[in-house]
């Protein structure tokens, strides 16, 4: 949720939270403006007209086919205001095996403590919110998940700097105990990566293959398809970490 004139704003109750109001204050002053230095420095290839970013359509459909193979309740599924910083930042998501985001990655090069996962901008009222997960919060982070999937743009890639290596999102969520992630190493398809990570899933969570064998595995199946045979598609996606 990225722009307060998205239709769904306003359908949903318009209470905001105490949690929300809060965000009026420094943290969100300060979030708000490593986002927009963030943007800035990326360039206005990621932006639309008006510098708001995109919809993804189909991360919504992405969520419900990871949801579609997932033993009920043991899940937890968190769409449009839901997939908001709060939730990210929650200590919830320590309790899960796998912790799946599919939403905005920026990578900024310029200046990598600003690269981040962009969440919901917005409340139900359509009051501007804080929804940037900068990479200082998520070395903050306590996710001792078997596996984090960055289901973004570039979430991959880093800034190689001296005496520390590869400075990026992976490294970030490693460090706050992912004993692997999944991220991309290019800008990568909405629908494509919607149909990918559905295949990855049913891999994992019905074949039972380990997330290193799922993911060839689901690679292997969009190569098959017509409309994603381009390794563009499929090839961005890699695994880091333990691969066992």
């Amino acid at each position: 949720m990225f722009d307060k004139n998205d239709p769904r704003v306003g359908k949903a109750q318009k209470a905001v939270s105490t949690a929300s109001r809060e965000l009026a204050g420094e943290r969100t002053s300060e979030s708000a403006e490593h986002l927009t230095r963030s943007i800035q420095d990326i360039g206005a290839e990621s932006r639309q007209a008006g510098g708001a970013l995109s919809r993804l359509a189909f991360s919504r459909r992405e969520a419900e086919a990871i949801m579609a193979v997932t033993k009920p309740g043991t899940a937890m599924e968190a769409l449009d205001f839901q997939a908001s910083r709060e939730t990210a930042l929650s200590n919830e998501l320590s309790q899960y095996r796998i912790v799946h985001f599919a939403t905005h990655g920026l990578l900024d090069n310029e200046h990598p403590e600003l690269s981040g996962l962009v969440l919901s901008l917005v409340d139900p009222a359509g009051n501007t919110r804080d929804g940037f997960v900068d990479l200082q919060d998520v070395y903050n982070l306590t996710i001792p998940a078997d596996l984090v999937v960055l289901s973004a743009c570039e979430t991959g890639l880093g800034k190689e700097i001296s005496g520390e290596g590869l400075v990026g999102l992976t490294r970030g969520f490693m460090y706050a105990g992912a004993s692997r992630v999944v991220a991309s190493l290019w800008k990568v398809d909405d629908v494509a990566t919607s149909e990918l990570m559905s295949e990855f899933y049913k891999g994992m969570l019905q074949s039972g293959l380990p997330p290193a064998a799922a993911l060839r595995q689901a690679q292997l199946e969009m190569l098959q398809r017509k409309r994603w045979t381009h390794p563009y598609y499929w090839a961005a996606f890699t695994l880091q970490g333990d691969w066992k």
